[in-house]
Protein backbone atom coordinates (compact mmCIF):
# COMPACT_ATOMS: atom_id res chain seq x y z
CA UNK A 1 0.00 0.00 0.00
CA UNK A 2 2.71 2.21 0.84
CA UNK A 3 4.53 1.40 -2.41
CA UNK A 4 1.29 2.06 -4.34
CA UNK A 5 0.75 5.52 -2.33
CA UNK A 6 4.61 6.55 -3.19
CA UNK A 7 3.59 5.50 -6.93
CA UNK A 8 1.32 8.44 -6.95
CA UNK A 9 4.27 10.79 -6.58
CA UNK A 10 2.87 11.65 -3.44
CA UNK A 11 6.40 12.08 -1.10
CA UNK A 12 6.32 9.88 2.24
CA UNK A 13 7.13 13.18 4.74
CA UNK A 14 3.87 15.27 2.82
CA UNK A 15 1.02 16.39 4.65
CA UNK A 16 -0.61 14.63 1.64
CA UNK A 17 0.79 11.28 2.05
CA UNK A 18 -2.33 9.77 4.48
CA UNK A 19 -4.37 11.13 1.70
CA UNK A 20 -2.33 8.63 -1.10
CA UNK A 21 -1.81 5.89 1.81
CA UNK A 22 -5.97 6.17 1.75
CA UNK A 23 -6.49 6.24 -1.65
CA UNK A 24 -3.95 3.24 -2.23
CA UNK A 25 -6.26 1.33 0.26
CA UNK A 26 -9.54 1.84 -1.85
CA UNK A 27 -8.12 1.04 -4.90
CA UNK A 28 -6.01 -1.62 -6.48
CA UNK A 29 -2.64 -1.26 -8.51
CA UNK A 30 -4.74 -1.58 -11.68
CA UNK A 31 -7.83 0.29 -10.98
CA UNK A 32 -4.97 3.34 -10.06
CA UNK A 33 -3.60 3.17 -13.38
CA UNK A 34 -6.91 2.96 -15.41
CA UNK A 35 -8.40 5.89 -13.43
CA UNK A 36 -4.86 8.41 -13.86
CA UNK A 37 -5.32 6.84 -17.96
CA UNK A 38 -9.18 8.43 -17.48
CA UNK A 39 -8.02 11.39 -15.96
CA UNK A 40 -5.31 12.32 -18.30
CA UNK A 41 -7.90 11.53 -21.59
CA UNK A 42 -10.64 13.48 -19.56
CA UNK A 43 -8.96 16.32 -18.29
CA UNK A 44 -6.19 16.27 -21.91
CA UNK A 45 -3.12 16.19 -19.40
CA UNK A 46 0.23 14.90 -19.81
CA UNK A 47 1.95 12.46 -17.61
CA UNK A 48 3.98 15.23 -15.61
CA UNK A 49 0.69 17.21 -15.34
CA UNK A 50 -1.20 13.97 -13.77
CA UNK A 51 1.89 13.45 -11.50
CA UNK A 52 0.97 16.91 -10.14
CA UNK A 53 -2.51 16.93 -9.72
CA UNK A 54 -2.17 13.58 -8.50
CA UNK A 55 1.01 14.73 -6.28
CA UNK A 56 -1.48 17.60 -4.94
CA UNK A 57 -4.90 15.98 -4.70
CA UNK A 58 -4.51 12.08 -4.46
CA UNK A 59 -8.52 11.86 -3.65
CA UNK A 60 -9.11 12.80 -7.76
CA UNK A 61 -8.65 9.23 -8.07
CA UNK A 62 -11.42 7.78 -6.15
CA UNK A 63 -13.92 10.24 -8.45
CA UNK A 64 -15.89 7.82 -10.49
CA UNK A 65 -15.40 7.74 -14.27
CA UNK A 66 -19.22 9.94 -14.43
CA UNK A 67 -18.48 11.93 -12.04
CA UNK A 68 -14.63 12.78 -13.57
CA UNK A 69 -16.12 12.87 -16.73
CA UNK A 70 -19.17 15.47 -15.86
CA UNK A 71 -16.47 17.72 -14.14
CA UNK A 72 -14.43 18.05 -16.55
CA UNK A 73 -17.35 18.96 -19.58
CA UNK A 74 -18.25 21.32 -16.62
CA UNK A 75 -14.98 23.14 -16.00
CA UNK A 76 -13.82 22.80 -19.18
CA UNK A 77 -16.25 23.28 -21.52
CA UNK A 78 -18.83 25.34 -19.91
CA UNK A 79 -16.23 27.57 -17.86
CA UNK A 80 -13.59 27.13 -20.19
CA UNK A 81 -10.64 26.61 -17.85
CA UNK A 82 -7.61 25.33 -19.14
CA UNK A 83 -6.38 21.96 -18.57
CA UNK A 84 -3.70 23.29 -17.05
CA UNK A 85 -5.41 25.52 -14.92
CA UNK A 86 -7.75 22.41 -13.02
CA UNK A 87 -3.74 20.59 -13.26
CA UNK A 88 -2.80 23.13 -10.40
CA UNK A 89 -5.92 22.80 -8.44
CA UNK A 90 -6.88 19.45 -8.61
CA UNK A 91 -8.65 19.73 -5.35
CA UNK A 92 -11.58 21.52 -7.63
CA UNK A 93 -12.17 17.92 -8.65
CA UNK A 94 -13.22 16.53 -4.83
CA UNK A 95 -15.90 19.53 -4.89
CA UNK A 96 -19.17 18.98 -5.45
CA UNK A 97 -20.66 19.29 -9.05
CA UNK A 98 -24.08 20.39 -8.01
CA UNK A 99 -23.77 21.50 -4.33
CA UNK A 100 -20.58 24.08 -4.54
CA UNK A 101 -18.74 24.20 -7.97
CA UNK A 102 -22.27 25.13 -10.50
CA UNK A 103 -23.62 27.65 -7.57
CA UNK A 104 -20.40 29.31 -7.06
CA UNK A 105 -20.19 29.56 -10.47
CA UNK A 106 -23.43 31.32 -11.26
CA UNK A 107 -23.05 33.27 -8.26
CA UNK A 108 -19.89 34.49 -9.18
CA UNK A 109 -20.46 35.06 -13.17
CA UNK A 110 -23.56 36.89 -11.89
CA UNK A 111 -21.41 39.24 -9.74
CA UNK A 112 -18.83 39.95 -12.12
CA UNK A 113 -21.43 40.69 -15.43
CA UNK A 114 -22.97 42.77 -13.44
CA UNK A 115 -20.19 44.79 -12.34
CA UNK A 116 -20.32 44.09 -8.52
CA UNK A 117 -17.24 42.08 -8.48
CA UNK A 118 -13.56 42.44 -10.06
CA UNK A 119 -13.20 40.05 -13.44
CA UNK A 120 -9.74 39.47 -11.94
CA UNK A 121 -10.98 37.23 -9.01
CA UNK A 122 -10.27 33.82 -9.43
CA UNK A 123 -12.86 30.83 -9.52
CA UNK A 124 -11.14 28.59 -7.43
CA UNK A 125 -10.85 30.92 -4.80
CA UNK A 126 -14.83 31.39 -4.91
CA UNK A 127 -15.29 27.41 -4.64
CA UNK A 128 -12.28 27.00 -2.35
CA UNK A 129 -13.60 29.52 0.15
CA UNK A 130 -15.64 27.30 2.76
CA UNK A 131 -19.25 27.58 3.24
CA UNK A 132 -19.40 29.48 6.14
CA UNK A 133 -16.92 32.22 4.78
CA UNK A 134 -18.57 32.47 1.14
CA UNK A 135 -22.06 33.94 1.38
CA UNK A 136 -19.78 36.90 3.45
CA UNK A 137 -17.15 37.37 0.96
CA UNK A 138 -19.54 36.95 -1.93
CA UNK A 139 -23.33 37.16 -1.20
CA UNK A 140 -23.57 39.82 1.81
CA UNK A 141 -21.56 42.68 0.58
CA UNK A 142 -24.03 43.09 -2.55
CA UNK A 143 -27.31 42.63 -0.71
CA UNK A 144 -28.88 46.26 -1.31
CA UNK A 145 -27.23 45.93 -5.52
CA UNK A 146 -28.98 42.38 -5.08
CA UNK A 147 -31.56 41.58 -3.13
CA UNK A 148 -32.32 38.04 -4.44
CA UNK A 149 -28.70 36.89 -4.97
CA UNK A 150 -28.45 35.38 -1.28
CA UNK A 151 -32.22 33.45 -2.04
CA UNK A 152 -31.03 32.86 -6.13
CA UNK A 153 -27.48 31.02 -4.31
CA UNK A 154 -29.50 28.48 -2.01
CA UNK A 155 -31.74 27.61 -5.05
CA UNK A 156 -28.70 26.97 -6.96
CA UNK A 157 -27.56 24.83 -4.27
CA UNK A 158 -30.56 22.65 -4.25
CA UNK A 159 -30.00 22.38 -8.32
CA UNK A 160 -31.94 24.91 -9.63
CA UNK A 161 -30.87 27.49 -11.93
CA UNK A 162 -32.67 30.80 -10.81
CA UNK A 163 -33.78 33.41 -13.72
CA UNK A 164 -32.55 35.88 -12.04
CA UNK A 165 -29.35 34.61 -12.87
CA UNK A 166 -29.13 36.44 -15.90
CA UNK A 167 -25.70 36.99 -18.03
CA UNK A 168 -25.41 39.54 -20.93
Amino acid sequence: MVERAEGLGVPRGSRMFKHALATAASLSKEKIACKLEYLKKTFRWSDAEAGIALSKSPYALRGSKDMLRRRSEFLISELGLEPAYIDRRPGILTYSLEGRLRPRYYGVKFLKENGLLGSNRDYYNAVATSEKVFPEKYIWPHKEAAPFLAADYAAACRGEVPTRFRFT
